[in-house]
């Protein structure tokens, strides 16, 4: 019968050496970590601003008071759609270049025939506009053309108040133009059916012309015989019998002025956009007893 003989190689009071792993090694990792996850999101970032926005358009305008890079927007109907991005001099020192980045979703606003305006606060004796920006600062707003794509613009001081809207646009004409100025009323039986929409100098320089611009709804009523008026809000008239008579129509037609037309029958010619009638300083009696029978479509 044969034992197994003990393993001498190995000391009997031989104790199991514990191994240590080192963390140096995940230390370095995670050293390297730390900025890898900074790029990507870096990159993702410049990735989403590249994505957004489109094409960088310049407008010029004679003045960019209130412009800042980074902070002031472009905007359509309340929405930012862009974003300014560098305001500098033109080469001659005659106008400021503004630099806009129009977000891709919505580039197509940049086209011929788009109209661009500063908006600032505004207040005046017949209007209060842009109170907001007192806070927010000035922002660019844009309306847009319908031509081909476009990047440079020329901006106009203030736009139109007819601008996007839809009637007939008529024109008055008179040697002197008072006190009438842009929105304006217009006014038939003393119901407001438009508004002035401009004011401009003929082309000889022989008159002042009043644009104004007629609701769709009411453009039926405007015949080549109409009759046009200021309507200053105030008519004084002085007679042997009744002594002095003041008779004031309306605040706002007092301070902004107004225009006041009759019609006299249904069978005249309907205008046509850029007729010229002429503005008389008050209504004939005859005129304010015109009651033409003319339907206007349904409204509401």
């Amino acid at each position: 019968m044969t034992t197994d003989a003990p393993d001498r190689s190995t000391p009997p009071d031989a104790l199991p050496v514990a191994r240590v792993r080192s963390r140096r090694r995940w230390t370095v990792y995670l050293v390297w970590l730390v900025p890898l996850v900074a790029a990507v999101v870096a990159g993702y970032l410049v990735y989403s601003w590249l994505h957004e926005y489109g094409p960088t358009i310049t407008i010029m305008f004679g003045d960019a008071t209130g412009l800042k890079p980074g902070q002031s927007e472009l905007r359509y109907r309340g929405v930012a759609v862009g974003e300014v991005s560098a305001v500098g001099l033109t080469r001659d020192l005659a106008h400021v270049e503004v630099s806009v980045r129009v977000r891709r979703d919505v580039a197509g606003i940049a086209r011929e025939g788009s109209v661009f305006w500063i908006v600032r606060p505004e207040v005046g004796l017949e209007t209060v506009r842009g109170l907001a920006t007192v806070i927010t600062g000035p922002y660019i707003e844009v309306f847009p053309g319908s031509g081909q794509p476009k990047t440079n613009f020329v901006g106009v001081e203030s736009a139109s108040p007819a601008l996007g809207l839809r009637g007939l646009h008529v024109i008055v004409s008179t040697s002197q133009l008072s006190s009438i100025r842009p929105r304006a009323a217009v006014y038939y039986r003393g119901i407001q059916v438009g508004m002035v929409s401009g004011t401009t100098l003929s082309r000889d320089s022989m008159s002042a012309h009043v644009h104004l611009l007629i609701e769709p709804r009411y453009t039926r009523l405007v015949r080549l015989g109409s009759q046009f008026w200021g309507a200053s809000g105030v008519d004084v008239t002085l007679s042997l019998f009744k002594g002095l008579e003041i008779n004031v129509d309306s605040l706002r037609s007092l301070v902004a002025g107004g225009i006041a037309f009759a019609t006299p029958n249904a069978e005249g010619l309907p205008a046509k956009d850029g007729t010229v009638f002429l503005l008389n300083d008050k209504p004939q009696k005859e005129w304010l007893a015109w009651a033409p029978k003319i339907s206007l479509p349904a409204g509401e």
